[in-house]
């Protein structure tokens, strides 16, 4: 139900599921083999992987840090987005490629889910396309030592929240791994 014109297809959006990124995340293990298998689903459904890798002042682009976990395998032809912004959109390429593509519903998975996740969800609904989180696909790491709650509690809050968003001619749902549509 988009709100953009001649975007009907869907696409699975894998968010900085980098090596220093989730080193240390909740659920490490889960997360990268539910992601996996989504990956899996997708390409044999013809469903769109679109990659994106942040970078920053703790994360240098081209540094084993930087690289997406081994337990995962961009294809050569799926495309690549670089950022230096929570929001996936803000200063890349994501939305030109999702055009290229006809894409206007993102299934979104990675990490940070109280960064990047949120950021690039939210960023996405206000762009007008329909977001599916997928709830046990994303994951972050510790920061109750900043007064953040528990990680785990962060996941339940964003799986919580989301699936009440709303907005004229958008959806946003939330789904596990198992059952999230993915065309």
């Amino acid at each position: 139900m988009t709100t953009l014109a001649d975007r009907d297809k869907t696409a699975l959006l894998v968010v900085d599921v980098q090596n220093l990124v989730v080193e240390n995340a909740f659920r490490r293990e889960e997360v990268i083999a539910a992601i996996r298998a989504l990956i899996v689903r997708a390409r044999s459904l013809g469903t769109p992987v679109v990659w994106v890798q942040h970078s920053g002042p703790d994360l240098t682009e081209g540094t084993p840090d930087w690289e997406i976990v081994p337990e995962l395998q961009p294809g050569a032809e799926e495309p690549h987005v670089r950022k230096r912004h929570g929001d996936s959109f803000e200063g890349t390429n994501l939305e030109d490629i999702l055009a290229q593509l006809h894409v206007g519903r993102l299934v979104v998975v990675g990490a940070e889910t109280d960064a990047c996740i949120r950021s690039t969800a939210h960023g996405a609904f206000t762009r007008g396309y329909d977001v599916a989180l997928v709830s046990d696909a994303h994951t972050a790491g510790d920061k109750t030592q900043w007064g953040a709650p528990p990680v785990e509690q962060v996941i339940a809050h964003t799986n919580l929240y989301w699936q009440f968003q709303t907005a004229p001619g958008r959806t946003a749902e939330v789904a596990e791994a198992s059952a999230v549509r993915l065309d």
